[in-house]
């Protein structure tokens, strides 16, 4: 039977790597996994800092278990450029930062302490992709994911694919296809079991093939029971293959889900229901740490983006992203489209087979998530090459039959050799540009970009980004215009049949080169900024969500009578997925208004705009008449469900703090997110509150980045890593304005039984507030 082990923990750090002909010597630093080589500041950082080598180590002690069995480590990501070595020996090298490999260590263990060495270099390898041009955005070196030990028989399986059948008919059926590692002998007389698990891990139907070949097939039909896989119901089942001989034994479990997936010239259909798809591009960074975030931090990217975004479909720009993240996509019903790595640059017929290669690893290792109904076999942006993208196109299709293909670009009657035309349209904003002679325009024709003289299946991949970065401390202006271009866009792919949906760029803020961005290094494209903190433009996503999701209602005002240009909040954009909503001023209900479908007729929930006409001359006062205080009370079918009070005379009130995870977990690399707030009388964040504050963690867990913070916009955030043992933290937070906070959480491991004893001794000694 196989083990899969995590050989994350006791590694020792080495920077910088001295090779055998440097006679200095250094000290490791010991590390756990996921790492980052070098954690860099928020901003105004030199990108190169990580542009060397770096060593890891660690020993693995023999085991009586690897005795005539297959040893190896699988990495789930390491960047880049990285060589393994076992007692000094070269093992394995690969080159790619994005995709999963494995490496073999018999032939070089021996009994007793056995050395592991992985030297990798940050450097930017013109060689490989996304290198060879200028990339926007960051690359940051170390063994960023996690690193498996993996223990199988002389014989096993390697590959397991499964392909649902006739999802939509009578007959529904699936699939398993089982590639085996072992010699002919060997496998001689192996028989290969497969059982499909429902969710409950009963048994629905079973079946057995010969192993004999070194590949095998089950075909399992008559599933009328069957619960498809689905936004709201994203159920997921289990096919179990067993390798069964009297020499060996082998047992591997693949969580699916069955549906059916189509790109039509008329949009896009999951179980032959359309659906109009909108969502959000996702890097996979993270201030400080760059890449190297553990398992929940992953999943809460992927739960911001449905619950809180309310995304159906989300984009891993660009390059296949932790498998964290698309098993939790497969949990909760997010749609993905995931591509290789890359960045406008397409580089010589060497770095292009890198390129293939890079295609055949991503779909191998994730052909199997529900979540994911597309490919992306073409460099972002690039130009056509149409030698090389016949190439990955065939080879995608080859590998994957079940899904379509797309090719990301952001040039006109670009040459169409994937499945879906997949389109970055950045036409709204070029009105501005020097020569343009258009209106504002949300999109384009499908036929004025695609140049085809037929329909084909269409998806916009990136709008608005760079076309108006915002940061989140922007002034109420400029909001508004960046709430606008997300809501122009979404309404204009909404009431077009030929445009499967929007993709907006981007989810989040994101460091990036010193060529791109605001100077700072980052990326302010995002509708969160790198925290995951909302941007006004977060609720234009949010309000879109059905109100059985719960009521959404923010008025995209900071309610100053002098914010914006000329003064006044008028007209007030509330972006709300109420059926209606009554601003009262100064307790005095001063309008009823309704969304505004004449001004985006297809959304499902258009804003709220009050503006001027709908009010009395006396309401909202003049410029020398007193500022008053505001509610507004959002109502569907009739009912009153959500009201949201804003003050006239904002003053720090209140210093809040918000957790992602109250128990963090200490047998693995965890992270908590910290949100802290100084908020006014009635809760509302102060949107021009900078002061500095200080933070402290104490117990099981350590701060990620520096403990000296500004407020930003009167809110701050950060995240805090468990150090590997069970017991209480503390987190106390000071600013000069307000009283400290101390908020005490527990990081829980293998000795549970004294978690709650250990936490209130901490807490008791520290005089913290403890939440269970």
């Amino acid at each position: 039977m196989r083990t899969i082990s995590s050989f994350n923990r006791d590694w020792m750090f080495f920077d910088p790597h001295l090779d055998d002909r440097d006679t200095r010597t250094i000290d490791g630093v010991p590390v756990s996994l996921p790492h980052n080589a070098v954690d860099i500041p928020l901003n105004y950082f030199d990108e190169g800092a990580w542009w060397r080598k770096f060593r890891y180590e660690k020993e693995l002690a023999y085991r009586p278990e690897f005795n005539g069995r297959i040893v190896s480590l699988l990495f789930d990501g390491v960047m880049a450029n990285a060589h393994v070595y076992l007692n000094g020996a070269l093992v394995a090298s690969h080159s790619d930062g994005y995709t999963r490999f494995e490496v073999s260590l018999n032939g070089h263990l021996r009994e007793g302490s056995n050395q592991v060495s992985v030297v990798l270099d940050g450097s930017e390898n013109p060689d490989i992709p996304p290198f060879g041009g200028r990339i926007d955005y960051l690359c940051y070196a170390g063994i960023y994911r996690d690193v498996w030990l993996k223990v199988v028989d002389q014989a096993a399986i390697d590959l397991v694919k499964i392909e649902p059948l006739d999802m939509l008919g009578s007959s529904r059926a699936v699939r398993a296809i089982c590639r085996l590692r072992g010699s002919p002998e060997r496998l001689q007389d192996a028989q290969l079991k497969v059982r499909l698990l429902d969710p409950a891990n009963d048994e629905v139907a079973a079946g057995t093939a010969s192993a004999s070949t070194g590949e095998a097939t089950v075909e399992l039909g008559d599933l009328p029971g069957i619960e498809l896989w689905d936004l709201d119901s994203p159920t997921l089942y289990s096919i179990e293959c067993e390798l069964l001989h009297p020499d060996f034994h082998d047992l591997v479990v693949e969580r699916f889900g069955f549906r059916e997936i189509e790109f039509s010239p008329d949009g896009f259909l999951l179980n032959g229901r359309r659906i109009k798809l909108r969502g959000l591009n996702r890097h996979q960074s993270y201030p400080y740490v760059g890449y190297a975030m553990g398992r929940r931090a992953q999943e809460k990217d992927a739960e911001i983006l449905k619950f809180e975004l309310g995304c159906n479909l989300v984009r891993t720009s660009h390059y296949p992203q932790s498998p964290w993240f698309l098993d939790h996509c497969d949990r909760i019903g997010l749609l993905v489209f995931e591509e290789i790595p890359g960045w406008q640059h397409v580089g010589n017929l060497d770095w292009q087979n890198r390129a293939l290669e890079n295609v055949a690893s991503m779909i191998r290792r994730d052909w199997n998530h529900p979540s994911i109904v597309m490919w992306g076999v073409r460099i972002n942006e690039s130009a056509d090459c149409s030698e090389f993208y016949r190439r990955t196109n065939a080879l995608a299709r080859s590998l994957d039959p079940t899904r379509p293909t797309g090719g990301v670009r952001n040039i006109a009657d670009s040459e169409f050799l994937e499945d879906v035309y997949t389109m970055n349209d950045f036409v709204l904003g070029s009105e501005d540009l020097p020569g343009a002679n258009h209106p504002r325009t949300a999109l384009r024709t499908r036929e004025e970009v695609t140049g085809l003289p037929h329909p084909v299946p269409y998806l916009i991949t990136e709008f608005n980004g760079h076309m108006f970065p915002t940061k989140r401390i922007d002034s109420e202006d400029r909001q508004i215009e960046h709430v606008r271009r997300f809501l122009d866009v979404m309404n204009a792919a909404a009431g077009r049949d030929d445009v499967a949906g929007s993709i907006g760029w981007c989810m989040f803020d994101y460091n990036t080169h010193k060529d791109f961005g605001s100077g700072d290094r980052i990326c302010h494209h995002g509708v969160l900024d790198m925290y995951r903190v909302p941007k006004f433009a977060a609720h234009a996503y949010a309000s879109q969500m059905p109100p059985s999701a719960g009521p959404v209602m923010v008025p995209v005002t900071h309610w100053t009578r002098g914010d914006r240009s000329i003064g006044g909040v008028l007209p007030l954009w509330i972006l709300t997925n109420c059926d209606r909503v009554e601003l009262h001023y100064d307790g005095r209900l001063a309008v009823s208004a309704e969304p505004n479908r004449s001004m985006y007729p297809w959304l499902d929930h258009p804003p709220v705009i009050i503006d001027r006409r709908m009010l009395e001359d006396h309401d909202l006062s003049q410029w020398g008449l007193p500022w008053k205080k505001a509610l507004l009370i959002g109502f569907t079918g009739g009912k009153a469900c959500i009201d949201h009070m804003m003050v006239a005379d904002p003053v720090p009130s209140n210093l809040t703090f918000e957790a992602d995870h109250r128990v963090m977990l200490a047998d693995e690399a965890d992270h908590a997110r910290i949100v802290v707030r100084v908020t006014d009388q009635v809760g509302n964040d102060l949107p021009y509150f900078h002061d500095p504050l200080s933070v402290r963690v104490r117990g099981a867990a350590r701060l990620i980045g520096p403990d000296k913070l500004t407020f930003q916009g009167g809110v701050a955030a950060f995240w805090i890593a468990s150090i590997g043992h069970s017991g209480g933290i503390l987190v106390t937070v000071e600013t000069s304005r307000l009283a400290p906070v101390a908020y005490a959480l527990s990081a829980l491991g293998k000795d549970v039984p004294r978690l709650q004893e250990a936490v209130a001794d901490f807490v008791e000694g520290y005089g913290g507030q403890h939440e269970q």
